[in-house]
């Protein structure tokens, strides 16, 4: 892999809410065709800023919302 020299994207604690979701949501949104299609640098950088976004939204959020549905038990049916 070569080294990606792009600047990194603006710190993830500088992000007010509504653009940490729209950036959260974009990168989910080209997930797939970054991981199908995109270069080993390109899916690298993804990663990472995928991991620097959901840390910060999970960080902000330790008691968000769980859909028990989303959960193993839910998911079997087991209520």
């Amino acid at each position: 892999m070569s080294q990606d020299n792009r600047q990194p994207g603006v710190d993830p604690g500088d992000l007010d809410e509504e653009t940490l979701l729209d950036e959260l949501e974009h990168l989910h949104d080209t997930r797939h065709a970054t991981f199908r299609h995109g270069s080993d640098d390109a899916l690298d950088a993804h990663d990472r800023r995928t991991r620097e976004l959901e840390t910060e939204y999970l960080r902000r959020h330790p008691n968000r919302e769980v859909d028990p549905a989303r959960t193993r038990s839910g998911a079997r049916g087991d209520r």
